[in-house]
């Protein structure tokens, strides 16, 4: 919309003369800033600013970060997620623009941890992986299993969901069949209703019978511990926005347990 883009416009006329202003490139943004003010661009593979050499995998994504300044190699994501690629890009850009050096950019990207629950490693091990996210709408749903297959192409990757709200569930539920069944393995909990008073015939079974045919299951919360102690995996990711955090500690444990790992 017209006004949206004017308050970005507006915002860059807040740069102070002989400032920088870090733009994406291609954003359909006209600057209005004083002639004193240097203008760069950056986006994932093109721009002043960009990522070369992308490497995803094993759990891990790589890129070397070019600037006008030159290259810094083997940049490793805290938070090894796509979209992290031109986040960093930018960090990465008014980082070196204040004034950082190579060294402490690369490694500043490597410790970043980001926000508890999103993309949360809680066990990362040969034997076995544990990650946890807020996501709870299905277009998240889709970022993050797709993120995860990406870094673990060859090895299973078992979600467990709780779908948050009655109305969500009812209004999406097609797009959360959709974006589950991109992953190999779906443990589906009962909703969790949150603030809402229960709507008769809306349960998470409505997703369930919309996921294509793969290995899911319906599961009480109660028994989702047992289920991870017996099952065979190989990549576990939590989703979801109700009380599912809770069981956190508890999954930690029994998956210690079962594969002999260490958080």
């Amino acid at each position: 919309p017209q006004a949206y883009r004017e308050s970005f416009e507006k915002f860059t006329s807040l740069v102070r003369p002989d400032g920088h202003l870090l733009l994406k490139k291609g954003a359909p943004v006209t600057p209005r800033v004083e002639g004193s003010v240097k203008i760069w661009s950056y986006s994932e593979t093109e721009g002043d600013f960009h990522a070369e050499n992308i490497r995803i995998g094993n759990g891990e994504i790589f890129f070397d970060f070019v600037s006008p300044k030159g290259i810094v190699n083997d940049v490793s994501l805290g938070v090894p997620v796509r979209i992290n690629i031109e986040n960093g890009v930018a960090a990465m850009a008014a980082a070196e623009l204040s004034g950082a050096t190579p060294e402490e950019t690369r490694a500043a990207m490597h410790s970043f941890r980001g926000p508890e629950r999103r993309f949360d490693f809680r066990i990362k091990s040969d034997r076995i992986v544990f990650i946890d996210d807020y996501a709870h709408h299905p277009n998240e749903l889709s970022a993050a299993i797709s993120s995860i297959k990406a870094l673990y192409p060859s090895k299973k990757v078992t979600a467990v969901f709780q779908p948050h709200l009655y109305t969500r569930t009812r209004d999406f539920t097609a797009e959360f069949a959709e974006s589950l069944s991109l992953a190999d393995e779906v443990i589906l909990l009962d909703i969790y209703p949150a603030r809402e008073e229960l709507i008769e015939g809306v349960t998470s079974k409505l997703i369930f019978d919309q996921i294509r045919p793969m290995e899911k299951m319906l599961c009480k919360k109660e028994d989702l511990l047992e289920v991870i102690r017996d099952k065979p995996l190989e990549v576990l990711v939590t989703f979801g926005a109700g009380d599912i955090d809770r069981l956190l500690p508890d999954i930690d444990r029994v998956l210690q347990e079962k594969y002999n790992v260490d958080i």
